[in-house]
């Protein structure tokens, strides 16, 4: 049998799932909503629908091993997993209420690390050779790195599109770019269900090991991605309007055309991190997509301003969440 604080760390872990969706539904929907090609309502429905799809395509859950393994085996505990996702629920929501697109992936990483780390500290270990040197590399390089990736890509499909189309009638290119936008905010939310949902079902599954319930990370029930992604959907319906103006106003403003070429570019590069294993942040990912085709009309078309603030809250989530993941288990450890 389960024992009660392994149910709870599932519990909370489908929460911060469904937080996930709705802070995160803004890279989804806030091209397609600023752009007027659909509702909100619409495309909270559209992308949730998508996100759950994603389910009977990535099987492999390469992204959810790797988020397993960013603690190493023996400094992981069902109360240093739970002190994790605290932190992280926490941040998320502090930074969902202030409107500021900061990283979900980035958010549980860090606090499950930060906890960790500190689980070490308390043992007489060393902090930091309780984490993973290799995920973790990769998952700070990909800070810089899919944002990159994301412009660049956009930046070509951009002007690869304007080429296409540039003796096309204003109008018939609109409506087609409309209709186009609708397949690339899909392919979008695809690619950000089988990206996000991955990292819960990592740690829901590492908590199972520490619990006892099974006996390795080899072999995931099935359960486990079901769920992920239905919740990661639900939230996603919840939607997350603050961010949505940020992502989708604040930083460039988007039309159809520049919105097809932004999620396109965020959904290839998001298929590109899964394939290889990287628990990559699409919120970064569609961020860098959206500065990418501001940049094709003119550098000072993108509000960098915005863009700088951005930047600080990447930056600041992995240390911020693994201090908090870190307080938090010193809390449960030598006071609760």
């Amino acid at each position: 049998m389960m024992s009660t604080l392994l149910i709870v760390v599932i519990i909370l872990a489908i929460a911060f799932d469904y937080i996930n969706g709705f802070h995160d539904a803004a890279n989804s929907i806030a091209t397609v909503v600023s752009t007027k090609v659909l509702t909100p309502f619409m495309a909270v429905l559209w992308a949730a629908i998508f996100n759950f799809a994603a389910y009977f395509y990535f099987t492999d859950h390469k992204v959810a091993n790797t988020v397993a393994k960013t603690v190493l085996e023996e400094y992981i505990t069902l109360e240093v997993i739970f002190a994790g996702l605290l932190a992280a629920i926490g941040w998320n929501l502090f930074t969902w209420y202030y409107g500021v697109p900061s990283s979900s992936s980035h958010t549980l990483i860090g606090g499950f690390a930060g906890s960790g780390m500190a689980y070490a500290f308390i043992i007489g270990g060393d902090p930091i050779h309780a984490i993973n040197i290799d995920a973790t590399l990769k998952i700070i390089a990909f800070i810089v790195l899919a944002p990159i990736i994301g412009m660049i890509i956009s930046i070509i499909i951009t002007l690869i599109i304007i080429n296409i189309a540039k003796n096309s009638r204003p109008a018939v290119a609109e409506k087609w770019f409309k209709v186009l936008q609708l397949v690339s905010s899909a392919a979008l939310s695809f690619a950000h269900g089988g990206n996000d949902a991955q990292k819960v079902m990592g740690i829901i599954l590492v908590a199972m090991v520490a619990g006892g319930y099974l006996p390795n990370t080899e072999h995931m029930p099935e359960w486990i991605p079901l769920t992920c992604y239905l919740a990661i959907s639900l939230g996603t319906m919840s939607g997350g309007w603050k961010i949505v103006k940020t992502m989708g106003t604040k930083i460039t403003k988007v039309t159809p055309l520049e919105g097809v070429a932004a999620e396109t570019a965020g959904a290839l590069t998001l298929g590109l991190t899964e394939h290889f294993g990287i628990p990559a942040s699409t919120t970064h990912t569609i961020t860098g997509s959206i500065i990418g085709v501001g940049i094709v009309k003119r550098v000072s078309a993108v509000r960098w301003g915005v863009t700088i603030s951005l930047l600080w809250a990447w930056v600041l989530t992995i240390p911020v969440s693994a201090l908090l993941g870190a307080i938090t288990l010193f809390i449960i450890h030598y006071i609760l």
